[in-house]
């Protein structure tokens, strides 16, 4: 019997500036396993980012055949760019038993559960709207009225994280990172999960 299980789906979310994709490139680096889903995007790379290792940078016309196609799990336009993961892409990796974890905004999120796909989903909340002002404007180049825009942004998805399975308070990176670990080992270890190792592992006792 082969003990290969298909892959599980995580999703985090996370308003801008909460540290969501540094928490989960930190994750990524230490549990076995567990691989970041790539996205696809139709703004120019920034300086740095390398396609098909940061994005898979497209023209906004191929995405736009590629919604139309159907071809996302979930797309959304961010501050007038689009982001998508593929489906097929996701699909491919969780048949190899590896586990995939997608760094996506609630409108994100809200499409991969319409699909029925099962799947668990974290929330990160800043420890403040003060803390995540002040994250925003120490890395970000915007101008003040983007800035005002994602803060807006984030006062609406924050509310939404009644939407998720976990809540998880990103007051320091570590200690963050820790609390995500054992999310998802608590996920891997559910019965379900679990069954076809404890079958093989049940027979052995039978022999």
């Amino acid at each position: 019997m082969s003990n290969r299980r298909r892959g599980l789906l995580f999703i985090v979310s996370a308003p801008s500036g909460a540290g969501k994709t540094t928490l989960v490139e930190h994750l990524v680096q230490i549990l076995p396993n567990l691989r970041m889903s790539r996205s696809y995007t139709s703004r120019p790379a920034r300086p740095g980012e390398r396609d098909g290792v940061d994005y898979h940078f497209i023209a906004r016309q191929q995405f736009e055949e590629m919604i139309t196609a159907g071809a996302f799990l979930e797309w959304a336009d961010v501050f007038g760019n689009l982001y998508g993961t593929a489906a097929a892409d996701t699909a491919a990796l969780m048949a190899t038993g590896q586990d995939v974890v997608m760094v996506i905004d609630v409108q994100g999120a809200r499409q991969v559960k319409a699909h029925g796909i099962d799947h668990t989903s974290i929330f990160v909340l800043p420890p403040s709207f003060p803390v995540l002002e002040r994250r925003l404007r120490g890395r970000s180049k915007d101008t003040e009225e983007q800035m005002q825009r994602r803060l807006s942004t984030a006062r609406a998805e924050v509310p939404s994280y009644v939407e998720y399975d976990y809540v998880a308070v990103n007051d320091q990176l570590e200690p963050t990172v820790v609390r995500l670990q054992e999310i998802i080992a608590a996920e891997r270890s559910r019965t379900h999960r679990m069954r076809v190792t404890a079958e093989e592992i049940l027979a052995s006792f039978q022999r």
